[in-house]
């Protein structure tokens, strides 16, 4: 048994990589994920595998590299780029004589020192031990004198590595229904939002690609916004106002490739404010040379957790950094793909773009009329006549200021209304809104396909 460093803050990194170069681009993200749990980058060793060792993954002569690039560099922490079994990352440790930690421990450890809310504690234990209880498998003897260090250890809940199976379990059920009631809350509050006929729209987008500070700059909430990865774990909602209405509006948290199952698990409630909203800001990173691979990852997340169907509105962030770009928007042709707005740009071919600057206040104008079109597509005028007994559906006209002119008598209401499609849907869809259920047959059939 190797005496652990207590420090166990300064890292080496292993990259895997199947053929070819290694991806320099998720090099620096890796390097990035590192920082962002308070390691220092001490080194890092790309080791090409065609062929994993079951073992430890890495063949003997890379693993010979990597113990001789930690001594040399005086990297007590190794951090690998991959999944590793437990038995892979115990025998690592033993050959390496260093703590060992994959790429799901980094992000678990990530997520544990973001979370401030309830919940957010609650999710990220929940997540931290399901990965545990697959260490439990053989036990914890190989972890029995550990000292200091904290990547891939801290978090929220019970830290004790003697802690038996029976007991984790006991907490991960303990957990789980903490969580369902949180869940029930959460479901309540978002009833009543859409109890409101408050369209819903939800930021998304890959991690620190700005979704925080745009959402800042939209609500003046002051939600924290940094530039590191997963600055936002716990969802922020506001409600704002725009030409078409008032809005709420959804910060989440980013994403990232590879984003472990069990935090797409575990996080079920966070990424319902995605799923259950009716559109979807897709933050981008316009100065990102792989903005187009990042488009492709948010998507495949999106259709993870059922999302993938919502309309989204593309809004390629922080021109700022981009020599001679400015604020526009580009309005799809259903005939004709829009050109590219930047060199190499091959994606997002028929959604909707709008190229700002949320830092400097850059095109938030042409976002929020963006934004007010598509929330006020298809608007519908009528005049509807309704009889006493229909207050409750005459007040929700009135909340959506959708009311242009109304006359009362003995027999009830006539009034004009103006309102979009979607919120003429969202009326039809109530137990109370039988004549405008008549009125509108084509909206309830295209609400309730």
């Amino acid at each position: 048994m190797f005496e652990r460093s207590r420090k166990g803050e300064h890292a080496l990194l292993v990259q895997p990589h199947a053929g070819g170069p290694p991806d320099e681009a998720e090099l620096e993200e890796f390097a990035e994920l590192a920082r962002s749990a308070g390691a220092t980058v001490a080194t890092l060793v790309t080791a090409r595998i065609d062929r994993p060792n079951p073992a430890t993954l890495l063949g003997s002569g890379k693993l010979d590299e990597v113990k001789a690039a930690a001594d040399a560099s005086g990297a007590d922490l190794v951090l690998v780029n991959h999944p590793l079994s437990p038995g892979q990352e115990r025998n690592l440790e033993k050959v390496l004589e260093r703590r060992v930690v994959d790429r799901t421990g980094l992000i678990l450890d990530i997520f544990a020192q973001r979370a401030r809310s309830h919940e957010g504690k609650l999710q990220v234990e929940l997540a931290q031990l399901k990965h545990m209880a697959t260490r439990l498998v053989r036990g914890w003897t190989h972890l029995e004198r550990q000292r200091g260090g904290s990547i891939g250890l801290r978090g929220p809940g019970e830290t004790q590595l003697e802690t038996d199976r029976r007991l984790l379990q006991k907490r991960v059920d303990m957990l789980q229904k903490r969580l369902e009631k949180v869940e029930v809350q959460r479901t309540q509050m978002r009833r009543a939002r859409v109890r409101s006929e408050l369209p819903r729209v939800a930021l998304v987008g890959y991690t620190n690609a700005g979704k925080s500070t745009l959402f800042n700059a939209l609500t003046g909430a002051g939600a924290y916004a940094a530039d590191q990865l997963f600055a936002t774990l716990d969802p922020t909602v506001r409600r704002i106002a725009l030409a078409s209405g008032p809005v709420v509006l959804a910060d989440t948290v980013g994403f990232v490739r590879d984003l472990p199952h069990e935090l797409v698990a575990a996080f079920r409630s966070t990424l319902s404010e995605a799923r259950e909203a009716d559109l979807l800001l897709h933050v981008i990173d316009a100065a990102d040379p792989l903005r187009d691979e990042r488009i492709r990852q948010v998507d495949a997340v999106l259709a993870e957790i059922g999302a993938g169907d919502l309309p989204q509105l593309l809004v390629f962030n922080k021109i700022d950094r981009i020599e001679g770009a400015q604020a526009r928007r580009d309005a799809p042709d259903p005939e004709t793909a829009p050109a590219p707005a930047l060199p190499g740009e091959t994606l997002a071919i028929g959604r909707e773009r709008v190229w700002i600057s949320a830092r400097d206040g850059l095109g938030l104008d042409l976002l929020e009329g963006a934004l007010a079109a598509r929330l006020a597509q298809r608007r519908i005028v009528a005049e509807l006549e309704l009889p006493p007994s229909a207050g409750r559906l005459r007040a929700r006209l009135h909340a959506l200021d959708a009311v242009r002119g109304e006359s009362h008598d003995e027999h009830g209401w006539r009034i004009r209304v103006d309102l979009s499609e979607a919120d003429a849907a969202r009326l039809a869809a109530q137990e109370d809104a039988g004549m405008l259920r008549e009125l509108l047959p084509a909206v309830e059939a295209e609400y309730s396909r």
